[in-house]
């Protein structure tokens, strides 16, 4: 439900959060840089720009007519059959099943593919996701005191106390972990020259590792790769920042005394320009959307599967199905149409289990398997080759008070 690098929430502040991203969702907005917290002002919305999904779902809800929800119970009690549609619904897949979708990608219809990635792209690296019970990044947070675990993410928070955030930085930094089969296979479809545009929901970096270019990465929920002052607004660049955060120092603007920021989107924060303006061009044109590794509950993320046009298929990798919106959700259509794996079926694909294993699956599928695994085995190579070679980083007296010893 946040609009963050998250993915599941915890069911004890499931409702706390939901209030709070209410209001958050209607304080967005696209032409804010990175930093800028939902209550300072912003510059007015061009038309361009897709209405608010917050406000669009209120306005549907005040126009719903009592007629049409007993209409629903009644079908659903067996009290009403509503009138068979005189349109048949046409497959657009030839068959709805992993065949089916690569056929259709091997056809010559499939010329721009879109990827949707999450944190389950990235757990096969070592990089926790953040809601998994005992494993999860939330749940490993005790120790750093926060009134919530969301609070180190943050941008109220962090303005007050910047240190439980690059304690943790330190631990999750990019560069500690290498990109895995399915950021290659990202990088294969792009090498295939089939690849859109891909749209992620991580912060760590590991497309940019994986040699995906960067005109056809979209950080969604920002970045590590880059950092601003939060107060004169200076860019920084990751190696400024890493060195101070493994010296365990929190980083410093060098003009103004104010705290140098990743550009990754905390709670409070606007969603990155080009994530709005790459989207109003993209998905207008997507002939195939694959979507890897998301609980797709994160809005307005989420939303974005139900803007390509009705003719595209799509494919979810994940260990469960997501995205499935409820019946009287759709009937009413207050939530776009979701993607559908019944029997009614005409375009969506499940490939249930780990992001890896599907995204290998399909590459071998299509006739690729051999090439990804000898990428991956020279890519990481290569990667093994560059760490030996890097100077470690020196290492300097930490700033009094900024230890990370939860202790201190």
């Amino acid at each position: 439900m946040r609009s963050c690098v998250l993915s599941k929430i915890s069911w004890l502040y499931q409702t706390k959060v939901y209030k709070f991203d209410l209001f958050y969702l209607r304080n967005m907005s696209a032409n804010s840089p990175p930093g800028n917290s939902a209550d300072e002002k912003h510059s007015e919305i061009g038309p361009s720009v897709p209405p608010n999904p917050v406000e669009t779902l209120g306005s549907r809800i005040r126009d719903l007519d009592v007629d049409s929800i007993r209409r629903y119970l009644a079908q659903k009690l067996g009290f009403y059959e509503p009138a068979e549609s005189s349109v048949p619904v046409e497959k657009v897949l030839d068959e709805v099943n992993l065949d089916g979708i690569v056929k259709w990608i091997k056809s010559e219809r499939c010329k721009n593919i879109i990827t949707l990635s999450g944190a389950g792209i990235s757990t096969a690296a070592g990089i926790p996701d953040f809601r998994s019970p005992e494993t999860g990044l939330y749940h490993n947070l005790q120790k750093y005191n926060l009134p919530e675990p969301q609070a180190i993410f943050e941008i109220n928070f962090f303005r007050q106390n910047p240190k439980p955030f690059f304690c943790l930085a330190k631990e999750m930094y990019p560069g500690n972990f290498k990109p895995t089969i399915s950021h290659y296979f990202i990088r294969l479809l792009h090498e295939k020259g089939l690849l859109l545009r891909h749209y992620t929901q991580n912060i760590d970096t590991l497309e940019r590792q994986a040699d995906i270019p960067d005109d056809k990465i979209v950080e969604a929920h920002g970045t590590f790769y880059t950092s601003h002052c939060l107060d004169c607004r200076k860019e920084y660049a990751l190696p400024y920042v890493k060195e101070r955060i493994f010296a365990d120092e929190i980083p410093i603007c060098t003009e103004c005394p104010g705290v140098v920021k990743p550009d990754i989107v905390f709670f409070g924060e606007s969603l990155p320009e080009r994530f709005q303006s790459c989207l109003q061009e993209d998905f207008q044109h997507c002939d195939m959307l694959i979507i890897m590794g998301s609980s797709l509950e994160v809005q307005p993320f989420a939303s974005l599967i139900d803007m390509v046009p009705e003719s595209c298929p799509r494919l979810l990798i994940n260990r469960e199905k997501a995205g499935v919106r409820s019946p009287l959700l759709r009937l009413w259509g207050l939530m776009g149409g979701g993607l559908q794996f019944d029997e009614d079926a005409t375009r969506d694909v499940a490939l249930l289990g780990d992001c890896d294993d599907g995204c290998q699956e399909l590459a071998d599928r299509l006739g690729w398997g051999d090439e990804l695994r000898a990428l991956v085995t020279r890519e990481h190579a290569r990667l093994d080759r560059e760490a030996v070679a890097s100077v470690p980083l020196a290492t300097t007296s930490p700033v009094p008070g900024v230890s990370c010893d939860p202790k201190l």
